[in-house]
């Protein structure tokens, strides 16, 4: 599952640098927008089968890799 997500976040970001360093805050870093949150929480759906919806998350819980995975197993 952990895989599946940073390749996603790879595609999206348009950089691998996101699967070296999970910590990497994606906003400061110019790696991704709201467009691309949107993006990435329908592949999340399609992918895994877990439902997010953008309003349910704040930019803080989605920051960083991370955070998105952690996000993820807390609904799995």
């Amino acid at each position: 599952m952990e895989e599946i997500i940073l390749k996603m976040l790879a595609d999206i970001c348009g950089d691998e640098i996101v699967m070296e360093d999970a910590d990497i805050n994606l906003l400061e870093n110019d790696l991704m927008d709201s467009l691309d949150y949107t993006e990435l929480l329908v592949g999340i759906e399609e992918k895994l089968g877990v439902i997010i919806a953008p309003s349910e998350l704040t930019r803080e819980e989605m920051k960083t890799p991370n955070r998105i995975i952690s996000q993820v197993k807390a609904r799995m």
